[in-house]
């Protein structure tokens, strides 16, 4: 539009913003179009003509009750968001590309990054912010704040140390981080963070935080570990007391559909066989867990857990040998 008059710019941003009105509100009256826009009744219905060769699909009522509507189209017509709806979006779209609605990850990626190419140059860096700084290992998690969520992305993009309170025990702590990713699991959304404090790399569950601020320190990125896979092992055996590894003979696949990603680690080991890592508060409850699949299955770790089996074997035999057996019906004659 370089070559365009003050007017026909005028009319443009006249009808963008007439067609923001009919995207916010279902029925508008003509006055109050008008009144809006500040034109005449006349004008607004010059402007819903040209929104209509556009491809948009304006209704116009009459009588009481009447006005205009945007109706949908054959076509998907171009948006107009305000900041908050388009960070809002953002948001959701996030929660889409880390798994929360099966199948729609991809797709919630690709609107990710239209939704960065048509944004202003002070929105399009918290899009970013969010696309560049967030992995997942899984959908239906407990909901977070979404400014918190802004705001440790955004440290995890500029390399500032974020700040935030943190239960311990009884009490809750300030804790100083270097944020590198967050991660959302099938349940809970995560930030990887290597603790200052502790010189050591971390997991935080969001939802957990309390105070979140991004400091203005900067830090020079360190070799880190795999986000999701870290977070995901940690919410899986890490933080439990025992932690266990079986060989189990059924396909990745399979056992995957089985245990929620936030219950165990699954590792392919070849087309009919994979590894399972999990953790509980006690290796009898997690061996039932495994036994409960239903597959074949042999111990790798630890070693008294194989000890375990053959004493749980010996009790459920036990268990059942006061039942008298029923016959094989193969050997069963009949006398009649």
């Amino acid at each position: 539009m370089d070559g365009a008059s003050s007017d026909e710019r005028g009319t443009t941003e006249r009808v963008l913003t007439l067609l923001g009105l009919l995207q916010q509100r279902q029925v508008w009256t003509g006055p109050e179009l008008a009144d809006r826009l500040g034109v005449t009744p006349r004008t607004v219905r010059r402007d819903v003509e040209r929104l209509r060769t556009l491809g948009y699909r304006v209704h116009a009522g009459q009588g009481v009750g009447g006005g205009y509507r945007l109706g949908p189209g054959q076509d998907l017509p171009p948006l107009l968001l305000d900041d908050e709806e388009a960070i809002a979006t953002a948001v959701s779209l996030l929660a889409g590309a880390g798994g929360a609605v099966a199948g729609t990850g991809d797709a919630a990626l690709r609107a990710l990054s239209k939704l960065d190419q048509v944004l202003p140059a002070r929105l399009r860096h918290e899009v970013r912010a969010l696309i560049g700084s967030v992995e997942s290992f899984g959908g239906g998690r407990t909901p977070v704040d979404p400014k918190v969520l802004m705001t440790l992305a955004r440290a995890c993009r500029d390399q500032v140390e974020a700040a935030f309170g943190y239960p311990s025990g009884s009490e809750v702590r300030r804790r100083r981080v270097e944020p590198y990713r967050l991660v959302a699991s099938d349940r809970r959304w995560y930030l990887l963070a290597y603790d200052l404090d502790r010189a050591d790399w971390r997991s935080f569950r969001v939802d957990r935080m309390t105070d979140v601020s991004a400091r203005t320190r900067r830090f020079r990125p360190r070799a880190a570990p795999d986000a999701a896979t870290y977070v995901q092992e940690g919410v899986a055996s890490r933080v439990y007391p025992h932690q266990a590894r079986f060989l189990v003979h059924a396909s990745a696949d399979t056992v995957r559909a089985q245990i929620p990603a936030s219950a165990a680690v699954v590792r392919r080991r070849g087309n009919e066989l994979c590894e399972v890592e999990s953790g509980a508060a006690s290796l009898d409850f997690v061996l039932m867990h495994v036994l409960l699949l239903g597959h074949d299955f042999e111990v790798l770790d630890p070693p008294e857990l194989g000890r375990r089996c053959r004493a749980l074997a010996e009790r459920l035999l036990s268990a059942g040998a006061a039942i008298s057996p029923e016959p094989d019906p193969q050997t069963v004659t009949d006398h009649s």
